[in-house]
């Protein structure tokens, strides 16, 4: 069946990311070449949400954002880590891993669909410096790079001086305990000396937060996004956790803690207006069900594969044999958001983590 109702999925997504460039841009007014910066990209932004447009009424919808994992290594071994967990992370990565010529040519094809934003992950993206560099050239998107940050170098310092479309945001989960439990000790005092050099550098940065049940209380406090905004931090990520393990899934917020997460979220907003605050993947009921596999992001993995989610690592068909916009249509994503899958309510983590046999299923008919 078709998907048929009053909710606008294009206008919600092009209306928060002009809201959030907005918001973006008032946080950075005390640095003119930030501010130049972002006021160019609210020109391109704008540019790429009528080739959205242009795309929708040839029959195509084309989300605002893509996330990218650029390698399928990483240098760290977090506890309830989703991608180690389906073996899409590993200490030392594949060959099979797409060349950053290949990743220049996903990013140009992203660019004339109208994607604005491309969120890089892994693994560890910075291991990947020859893609990081390739990104930055793609001057009319903005990359986000989601990174543990303990790899940030003067090196880097100078590529995020040069190319200020690369964002660095940073994984915290907490104070110094909670993050030692999660990503070893150490970490987050190699964090705090990285946002140190950020802020000294005059560079952009953000922190991004997985919440579960047991951190809520710590990563919605005053005094923790106080101490962000000290270092720097201009932009807050709060991706909800989704459980990798059935005895891990009592840390998935629920409804109870998705309301409460919504409700501190509107708060902070209002109390620490130099920073924005971003909900991953936000509020489906607002949004109208699950924003994956192309009705609001997709993804593409390390080895090509189009997924409709990071969370749901499940691919029919792969954008090096292909294009994205295919991708786009691939039979597996269509089944998902014509068959109304991504509107069915769910207990905690994401709908697709609890419909995975389902998925599996429709991945074995193709």
């Amino acid at each position: 069946m078709t998907i048929e109702n009053s909710f606008d999925i294009q206008r919600y997504l092009v209306e928060g990311v002009e809201s959030l460039m907005r918001d973006v841009l008032r946080a950075t007014l005390s640095d003119p070449r930030e501010s130049a910066f972002m006021t160019r990209f609210a020109a391109a932004s704008a540019l790429a949400s009528k080739r959205r447009e242009n795309q929708e009424k040839e029959g195509l919808h084309v989300p605002s954002f893509l996330i990218a994992s650029i390698t399928s290594s990483c240098n760290l071994h977090c506890a309830g880590c989703y991608s180690r967990a389906n073996h899409a992370t590993e200490d030392c990565a594949p060959k099979s891993q797409l060349t950053s010529d290949q990743w220049l040519e996903i990013f140009s094809q992203a660019q004339k669909l109208g994607v604005s934003f491309i969120l890089l992950a892994g693994g560890e993206p910075l291991l990947r410096p020859d893609i990081i560099e390739c990104a930055g050239k793609m001057g009319s998107i903005l990359f986000p790079i989601f990174t543990n940050g303990i790899l940030i170098d003067n090196t880097y310092l100078n590529i995020f001086d040069k190319y200020r479309n690369l964002f660095p945001i940073l994984s915290i989960e907490g104070d110094r305990g909670i993050t030692g439990v999660r990503r070893g000790a150490g970490v987050y005092d190699k964090l705090m000396r990285s946002m140190e050099k950020l802020q000294q550098k005059g560079l952009l940065f953000g922190c991004s937060i997985t919440v579960t049940t047991e951190n809520l209380d710590e990563v919605l406090s005053d005094t923790f996004v106080q101490s962000l905004a000290e270092k720097g931090c201009k932009v807050v990520f709060y991706i909800k956790y989704v459980p990798v393990t059935e005895e891990a899934a009592h840390l998935a917020p629920g409804d109870k803690e998705r309301e409460i997460i919504k409700t501190g979220i509107n708060r902070l907003r209002t109390e620490h207006n130099d920073i924005v605050f971003v909900s991953f993947p936000g509020d489906e009921k607002a949004s109208g069900g699950c924003l994956a596999a192309g009705r609001g992001f997709f993804h593409i993995n390390s080895h090509g594969g189009a997924e409709p989610c990071p969370f749901s690592p499940y691919s029919d068909i792969n954008v090096v044999e292909t294009s994205l916009k295919d991708a786009l249509n691939s039979k597996l994503f269509l089944e998902l958001r014509d068959g109304g899958y991504l509107l069915e309510d769910h207990a905690g983590g994401c709908v697709l983590y609890e419909k995975q046999k389902q998925v599996e299923e429709i991945v074995s008919r193709q």
